[in-house]
């Protein structure tokens, strides 16, 4: 995603979400093939995280703040930095703030790399959204910039810096949006799982997602190896994201049709790797789709293809949905599809201010 600004042996336990038993063997490996930790919680602060379809307390029989009663959460991006008018419409349960990385000289976390972690600005502005009840996700990473696993030096402090911006947002929901050369960087893939490791040892309540590109058949290996290093370190994941976006050239069909077949690939992969249920293999995903025009030419994601994406996220009771971001959700002044407006700060598609908000929401 832009930013804001122009299977291997031995895996251990993981997915925090699922019931499936998991044994570890005297030498800390799985005795049984790669399943899931039973006893592993999530976040109970996370509406959206996932739990047992059985569990009565499962999240997708919980209402929303608007006290409607959903199946599958509607978690929009949104600026850290920027306020807008638009952020709120959908009701969302969560909020995604974009994004924390590198202030680029070293391990000093900044809101997209410019603004300090601590700005009285990003408090005030977490405090408006989440006063009706929502909750407020820390991204870090996206498409630009530095990610702190590129740049701390060690585990230790890499995980402070992940903490200190969780505390400035006053959240206990850890989203790592990795993508481009980081995925490729086999060193800071495993600082980083050591880290959240770290991190989720000092707070066990912590929920950590992953925000992966995916592509209709599945995620790469880099996602496959990244999800194996978490796995490696013992960091309990409650949802992997699928960046249901920006394919390919070639791909120029139904992008509704693309992020159904992208989901349905990695579901597959997700089963296979944590040793998941159907079911809990769904709970455990989210679909984040880029609205109206992409990156890439001849890529257009529609209001039908908004409502297809919803429809079958509740079928599946996924996670979460979401969006890039809720910033764009207007339509473009001129409706110039071909701008760098269409980009950042509009769909480029004719629409009503928030209607594929309202769309994801259901």
């Amino acid at each position: 995603m832009r930013t804001l600004l122009k299977p291997a042996a031995g895996l251990t336990c993981l997915f925090a979400l699922a019931t499936a038993g998991c044994s570890a063997g005297s030498d800390g490996t799985s005795e049984t093939a790669p399943e899931v930790s039973k006893n592993a919680g999530s976040s109970p602060n996370d509406p959206s995280d996932p739990s047992d379809p059985s569990d009565p307390s499962d999240p997708s029989d919980a209402s929303d703040p608007s006290g409607r009663e959903t199946a599958t959460a509607y978690a929009p991006y949104v600026s850290a930095t920027e306020a807008s008018d638009l952020d709120s419409n959908g009701s969302p349960t969560t909020y995604q703030l974009a994004f924390v990385i590198s202030d680029g000289s070293g391990c000093t976390p900044k809101w997209n790399g410019t603004h300090a972690i601590g700005d009285s600005k990003v408090k005030s502005r977490t405090s408006r959204l989440t006063q009706g009840g929502a909750t407020a996700r820390v991204s870090f990473g996206g498409a630009s910039g530095e990610e702190l696993a590129a740049t701390c030096d060690s585990a230790s402090e890499l995980a402070a810096a992940y903490g200190e911006a969780l505390d400035a947002a006053g959240s206990t929901q850890a989203d790592f949006d990795i993508e481009g050369d980081e995925l490729t960087d086999d060193d800071s893939v495993g600082l980083r799982s050591e880290a959240i490791a770290l991190l989720q040892k000092e707070r066990t309540d912590l929920g950590v997602s992953f925000t992966l590109p995916v592509m209709p058949s599945g995620l790469d290996a880099d996602s496959l190896a990244l999800l194996a290093s978490a796995n490696e370190h013992d960091v309990q994941v409650s949802t992997v994201n699928l960046m249901t976006m920006n394919y390919g050239e070639s791909y120029d069909g139904d992008m509704g049709d693309y992020a159904l077949t992208s989901a349905k690939a990695a579901h597959t992969q997700l089963k296979k790797v944590f040793g998941l249920s159907d079911a809990a293999a769904w709970r455990g995903m989210a679909l984040t789709s880029m609205i109206g025009v992409n990156d890439v030419a001849g890529e257009t994601f529609t209001l039908a293809d908004a409502a297809q994406v919803r429809t079958f996220a509740e079928e599946k009771k996924l996670a979460w949905v979401s969006m890039w971001s809720a910033l764009r959700d207007q339509q473009c002044e001129g409706d110039d599809a071909a701008s760098d407006d269409a980009a950042t700060d509009c769909s480029g598609v004719t629409q009503s201010p928030g209607a594929f908000a309202r769309a994801f929401a259901g």
